[in-house]
């Protein structure tokens, strides 16, 4: 199939292009670049028609530094509000260029909510958003008022049961089709999701904190399973409450969505295989490869 890019012609094999001049070939190849957000000020990460996004200000940076229109296809697209320790996009370039270079000019092109760790190659047909193995993300609750976790962490003033909200959290683990912790009409083929870590952890004495990895998660899921296992650690339903609501497969018996603030993405698993070349910054290691 032939397409034409700014009167340039590509030919199209799966993600790989070959630009055709009079003399000249250029194969696209596919890059990784690892970044972590503030998600406050930010419509979430995908691009949206007036909505002020993380994508749409990487591809942007990412465009300038390129000198050619750029855009990305991220690990998976958090939500209003939603942060990220951790998250991947990927991109095509023909051009050749020093990764060094362009971290710090896409550090210096991007707000100060938005930071690049490394930009790395990989293979041509390699997805950042189908190729992850497993998501981490931590929701984060705090109990004393504390201007520095504002937009960070949800105060909280409730009880705070960490036995009945663990003995909850092990019983996700035995369940695949979490459609009762799912927004509604999204354009989602199957609401099933292997989990295969819940814990809730105290970080500090008034400081909580949930975290959960598995293969995929649906749309407000950890934010309604947040917010219905707080349910249970008042006492408003039990155990068995919570399984029911599980099987229900309904999404107006579980809790309320706990608000986006304390919500991170901190971890996006892939196959090593994948690395071509890379140059990662203050010499290290993606984290994914740890």
């Amino acid at each position: 199939m032939k397409v034409v890019l700014n009167e340039k012609k590509f030919c199209k094999t799966h993600s790989t292009y070959e630009l055709a001049t009079n003399s000249y070939f250029c194969t696209m190849q596919r890059f990784f670049v690892q970044l972590a957000y503030d998600g406050t000020n930010y419509h979430g990460w995908q691009v949206q028609k007036n909505a002020h996004t993380v994508q749409a200000k990487v591809n942007a940076a990412l465009s300038t530094a390129l000198q050619e229109k750029t855009e990305t296809l991220g690990c998976g697209r958090t939500d209003t509000g939603v942060h990220a320790k951790e998250f991947f996009a990927h991109f095509d370039c023909c051009e050749n260029f020093n990764f060094q270079d362009l971290m710090h000019k896409l550090n210096c092109l991007l707000p100060k909510d938005i930071a690049v760790y490394s930009v790395f190659r990989v293979s041509s047909e390699t997805n950042a958003r189908f190729d992850a193995i497993s998501r981490t993300y931590e929701y984060h609750i705090h109990q004393h008022k504390n201007p520095f976790l504002l937009n960070k962490s949800l105060l909280y003033f409730g009880k705070m049961d960490l036995k009945k909200m663990n003995e909850a959290a092990r019983i996700l683990l035995d369940y695949e089709d979490f459609s009762a912790f799912s927004k509604s009409r999204t354009q989602v083929k199957t609401n099933i999701c292997k989990i295969s870590r819940a814990k809730w952890e105290i970080a500090r004495s008034d400081q909580f904190v949930f975290q959960i990895t598995a293969d995929r998660f649906l749309r407000g899921m950890v934010r309604a399973i947040v917010g219905t296992m707080i349910d249970i650690s008042e006492g408003k339903i039990s155990i068995e409450q919570f399984k029911k609501i599980i099987e229900s497969k309904d999404r107006k018996k579980a809790g309320e969505n706990v608000p986006a603030c304390g919500l991170y993405l901190t971890h996006v698993k892939y196959h090593k295989e994948i690395v071509i070349r890379q140059q990662v910054a203050n010499n290290q290691q993606p984290v994914w490869q740890q």
